[in-house]
């Protein structure tokens, strides 16, 4: 797998993203450096772009908003996110995005 996207022990994928806020509209935009940009229309102000990456990632990977969390970056553009109970063509969607 590659270095932004790994399985976990317990099935889940984390993902090393990277994160843009405020843009046109919300999807991925290629690899910047070890990580995947996700740009996101969503403003970083209170929580919505959290929000709305959760959101975004889970209907991506068809798994329920409550099986996306946040691991760490809360407040920074650099996140780590678990999904679980994602299938494994999901997990194929998103090596797919490397290009």
């Amino acid at each position: 797998m590659a270095d932004w996207l790994r399985a976990a022990a317990d099935g889940s994928l984390v993902l090393s993203l990277h994160i843009q806020p405020g843009a046109r509209r919300t999807g991925f935009a290629g690899l910047h450096g070890e990580a995947m940009k996700l740009r996101l229309a969503a403003p970083p102000v209170d929580g919505k772009a959290n929000a709305a990456l959760c959101a975004y990632l889970a209907e991506f990977c068809g798994v329920p908003k409550s099986a996306v969390s946040l691991l760490s970056g809360e407040t920074s553009r650099a996140k780590r996110v678990r999904v679980e109970g994602a299938a494994p063509a999901a997990a194929e969607r998103l090596r797919a995005l490397e290009g």
